[in-house]
């Protein structure tokens, strides 16, 4: 049996783990963590889209509600560097929610750090744009 060197052996584990890490962000996998779940996207619009301040306030404000216990995921964005026809990116951020059923979600509604929020930053944005899906069956 051959023997590897210190330098071989550490090339070989930071290789396996790339590779591991790879496998774990596959659309198979995405799609079976998102299989049954209910989308919440957030689209905000700031009445001042050339303040820093307000979109920094908005951003921390968003990171708190993401403490709320019924959230299974949250991501926050601003829109992306593309240019296409078909892309608006008009917002100043979106607010990604995964919630495990629709129930997650109505709590979420009501929750009183999302009721803080809406008081807290309400005032920071002009249009508010949410879009809810869940999965469709194919038959």
């Amino acid at each position: 049996m051959e023997t590897q060197t210190r330098r071989e052996f550490i090339s070989e584990t930071g290789k396996a783990t790339v590779m591991g890490g790879i496998g774990a962000f596959s659309a198979a996998s995405w799609e079976n963590k998102l299989r049954h779940k209910f989308i919440h996207h957030v689209y905000f619009w700031l009445k001042n889209p050339d303040s820093a301040d307000d979109k920094k306030k908005l951003l921390e404000g968003l990171k708190k509600l993401s403490s709320v216990k019924t959230i299974a995921m949250s991501h926050i964005g601003v829109p992306a560097p593309t240019n296409r026809e078909v892309i608006d990116r008009s917002y100043a951020v979106s607010w990604l929610l995964v919630f495990d059923n629709d129930e997650d979600q109505a709590s979420y509604q009501t929750d009183p750090v999302h009721l803080k929020f809406i008081e807290d930053c309400s005032m920071l944005w002009e249009k508010v744009i949410v879009y809810d899906s869940v999965e469709q069956s194919i038959v």
